[in-house]
Formats: C-alpha cells, structure tokens, sequence
C-alpha cells in the first residue's frame, strides 16, 4: 500500500469527529489519474489528496469514484499538514491563514461541486432524516440559532460508492454560506464543527470577486 496520512477535518472544539482524510503526500508515487482513482476506491474515504508540490502546495482530490477541481476538507486538511500559504488546485488558489488553532482557506463558492442545499424546520429534523437512496447530493439543514449563524447540517452525496453520508464538508458549508451571506457556525454528521466567513461585497458567489473562508480544527486520526 501506499504511504499516507490520515487525518479528522473539522474536529470539535474537544479535538472530536472530523471526516477522516487521505494524504499521499509523495504525489509522484502515483503519478497517472487512473492510479489515483484505484488507490482512492481502495482507501474508501471520502476524499483522497494526492500532493504533487508540497512546497507550492499543488495538489490533486479524488473521491472514491472520481476527481474534484476542489473539495473543501481537503484543502483544510492538506494545508494544515504542509503548512503552506497556499494550495494550487486545478479550480485555482486557495489562500491559506492559521489562527487560534484553526486553519482557514479562502475559495469562491463557483469552484465548489453542485449541491442541493434543502433547508428543515428545526435540528431535529435533520437528525431524523433517514439516508436517501443515490440519487442527488443533498445538503439538509436547519437553524439552530439564526441570530448567532448556527446550523445544524447532514450530507448524503448520493453516490453508490460506499458513502452514504459524509461527516463534514467544507464545500457544501461554503456555498450555503454564499447562499445565506452570513458568517456559520455548522455542526455537522456526529458533531464535526465547520466555521465559514463571507467576505465583502457578495464574495464567494459566482459574480463575486472574493472568496467565501471556510475554517475548522485537524487532528491525525
């Protein structure tokens, strides 16, 4: 097998949860897509990161059935282990900061993959909510406290791959953020905690300029 990190992107503030990521951080150790693809299936997380520059900060995201321009845990998680101001993906630039333990990345909600972004009356009824045959990436979510921008969120990607549901995702958190134009605090699956900030003047939507960050806690598995 492949070496590779495994780490929890967007942990708890108690350092719990997060979605578990694969990073292989010699990129060159597999270095056609359709090898990327096979160890991604065969490693069966939601994301693999293959890291083609560590020192730019390149890198290349599959899911067990295909490859993502972008996808946002990650970005997080990749930025936190390389330690980058930057990562290159084949979506563009993603800006990289640290603060108080947290990592940010900074990216345009356009960048991000599709989602249906269903919205529930209340948290309880997102966490009644049973898994929905493949199908459309559904995003389910309600307020839990709408004057604090607290949300409680479930992901059902829809795929027939073995993940019927992801833990938490930076990408679906970015584009309801772009869609609320609103600052989040998202507790998401078992309790993962995504944070997003909207910058000014609509970023992150697609005539925006600016990017939406999306932010959060890693911790190796």
């Amino acid at each position: 097998m492949i070496d590779h990190d495994v780490l929890r992107v967007f942990c708890d503030p108690g350092g719990r949860h997060g979605n578990e990521l694969a990073v292989v951080r010699d990129g060159t150790s597999v270095p056609d897509e359709a090898g990327r693809q096979a160890l991604a299936r065969r490693l069966g997380f939601s994301e693999t990161v293959f890291v083609d520059d560590p020192e730019r900060g390149s890198i290349d995201i599959y899911t067990p059935t295909l490859r993502l321009p972008f996808a946002g845990h990650p970005c997080v998680g990749a930025a936190w282990l390389l330690g980058v101001p930057q990562l290159v993906t084949p979506a563009g630039r993603v800006t990289v900061r640290h603060e108080d333990g947290l990592v940010w990345i900074g990216a345009r909600a356009a960048w991000a993959p599709p989602r249906t972004l269903r919205e529930y009356g209340s948290a309880a009824e997102v966490d009644a909510l049973p898994v929905p045959p493949p199908g459309e990436w559904v995003y389910a979510w309600a307020w839990q406290d709408e004057a604090d921008g607290r949300i409680r969120a479930r992901a059902f990607p829809g795929r027939d791959d073995g993940i019927d549901e992801d833990e938490a995702t930076g990408a679906a958190a970015l584009l309801l953020t772009a869609h609320l134009g609103r600052a989040l605090t998202v507790t998401q699956g078992r309790g993962s905690q995504i944070l997003t900030a909207p910058g000014p003047d609509g970023a992150g939507r697609p005539e925006g300029h600016d990017a939406i960050e999306v932010g959060g806690r890693v911790r190796r598995a």
